[in-house]
Formats: C-alpha cells, sequence, structure tokens
C-alpha cells in the first residue's frame, strides 16, 4: 500500500544555480511567461532580490513537480512563495495568474521592504529556537517571521533592534545570524505591499483544489485563499506547525520538489519515522 504523500513547494532562499537549466529543458514556455512577467529573465538575478528570486523559484518548483511526474500526493503544502505553486499543482489557480501573482507579490515586497528601509532578518539556531523565539521577539518589539522547525526560527523587523535581541539569544545558547534579504518580510513593515495584493488577488479565479491545501499561515486546509494569501505577507509562517499538521492527517511521505533541499531538511528536524523525498 502506497504511504500517504505530502507535497511540497520551497519558497525564498532555496534557489540552486542550476534550477533555471531545469526550467528550461522541462517548462521553456513557463520560462517564457516568467521573462514577460519579470520585463527580464528573473534567473540570474534570483541572488539579488525577492522580486526575482520568487518567480524563479516558482518556475523551479513547477518544473521540479514535472519532473517528478506530476504527482498529485494526499496534501499539498508551500513555504511562504510556495503557496501559490501548491495551489497552481492543486488546480486551484491558473498556472500563468499564479506566475503573475508571484511576480507582483516578489516586486511589492521588495519596494515595500526598501521604503521602510531599516527592515531585516536574523535565523535562531539551536536547540530550544521554537521555545525561546517568541520572547525574544516581544522582548525587543521584533516578529517571529518563519517558525521552520523546533531548531530553527527567522525573526523579522527593524535591524536597529537586533544587536539586543541576537545578545538575548547568545545568552540563551541560541546561535544568531542576520540574513542578506532586503526587508523584515512576514513582519508588519510589509503592509506597505497589501493593498495591490489584495487587489490582484480579488481579480483573480481559485478553483476548489484536487488535493487539500494546507495554508502555512494557519496551519489548516485553505479556505479563503484571498485572505490568507494576503494576509502571509505580513503574518508568520507557521511551517513547524504545517508539518505536525500534516503527519496528524497521516503523511507519512514528504516529497520536496524544489529546487534546493530546504523543506526535507526541515521536516527531518521536525518529524520522525516519514519518508523524505527530494526532486
Amino acid at each position: 500500500m502506497a504511504s500517504a504523500t505530502a507535497i511540497l513547494f520551497p519558497g525564498q532562499g532555496s534557489q540552486t544555480p542550476d534550477m533555471r537549466d531545469l526550467v528550461a529543458r522541462v517548462r521553456p514556455q513557463l520560462l517564457e511567461m516568467a521573462v514577460a512577467a519579470v520585463g527580464e529573465d528573473p534567473f540570474p538575478r534570483a541572488d539579488e532580490g525577492t522580486n526575482f528570486a520568487q518567480p524563479a523559484i516558482f518556475c523551479a518548483s513547477l518544473a521540479g513537480w514535472e519532473a517528478m511526474g506530476r504527482p498529485a500526493g494526499d496534501w499539498m503544502a508551500g513555504h511562504s512563495l510556495g503557496e501559490l505553486g501548491a495551489l497552481v499543482a492543486a488546480g486551484a489557480l491558473d498556472e500563468r495568474e499564479g506566475l503573475e501573482l508571484v511576480a507582483l507579490r516578489g516586486r511589492l515586497m521588495d519596494e515595500s521592504g526598501r521604503a521602510a528601509g531599516d527592515g531585516s532578518m536574523f535565523a535562531l539556531m539551536g536547540a530550544g529556537a521554537s521555545e525561546h523565539a517568541p520572547e525574544i521577539a516581544e522582548a525587543h518589539d521584533l516578529t517571529v517571521a518563519n517558525d521552520n522547525s523546533p531548531q530553527q526560527v527567522v525573526i523579522s523587523g527593524d535591524k536597529r533592534r537586533f544587536p539586543a535581541a541576537m545578545a538575548q539569544a547568545k545568552e540563551l545558547g541560541l546561535r544568531a545570524m542576520e540574513l542578506d534579504v532586503t526587508g523584515a518580510f512576514h513582519s508588519p513593515m510589509m503592509a506597505g505591499a497589501v493593498p495591490e495584493f489584495e487587489r490582484a488577488l480579488a481579480q483573480t479565479t481559485f478553483r476548489t483544489p484536487g488535493t487539500t491545501v494546507i495554508s502555512a499561515v494557519t496551519a489548516q486546509p485553505f479556505t479563503d485563499p484571498r485572505r490568507e494569501l494576503a494576509d502571509a505577507l505580513t503574518m508568520p509562517v507557521r511551517w513547524r506547525e504545517t508539518m505536525l499538521t500534516l503527519r496528524e492527517l497521516g503523511a507519512e511521505r514528504f516529497v520536496d520538489v524544489g529546487p534546493g533541499r530546504v523543506l526535507t531538511g526541515l521536516a527531518k528536524r521536525t518529524l520522525s519515522g516519514v519518508e523524505l523525498v527530494n526532486a
């Protein structure tokens, strides 16, 4: 009997040097669509900013899923921008509309981050990271942005507050590392990106998915994708809880369609006794 399977779509930070080659080979039309949506090829500039990284990773994830034979699985989930890839793969969202939303999302988040000025993110790593992150964030008026695993959490906000917060983390036995990003993603500092993204979502057609998709904002199945996708700009990515939800639903096999192996790595740190598969 086949194992109950969850298909996972990664977010920013999962890019790899060879991901464009996969898209060009497996989904050349999707690459053409990405160039049109962004205004240039996003792949060579994927490391420069979220406006290029998001459409590049979205395309690479769908190409990875295609290369695996388009597995439907029993559930799907996406980390941050990966939610849009999961909704496309599940049949809830047209691929072209999904790509246009991703390109807009990346641009708006980049612009909002630059307009806010002093926003950034840092990662907490080590045993107890998920337990201590909320108290560190609250003490320094910061936000838990990505609850990735019990040993890895990303905190977001005004980077002028980072030195004191990172010092507290060190006192608690955690490692802290500032990330090379252009804004305080998944925090209130992204509020400027929300109105235009909401308008685009209001004009987007969503259908009932063929496979249940779990929202990383609620760690439960999507019920209102327009609201949940808009909320995802300023609210935390509850990835650790999403993995626990999938396990509770019965998932025994977790497939990361890539690029990279970020999500199977996080699943390994969160779950035990499950099968992990990479594209």
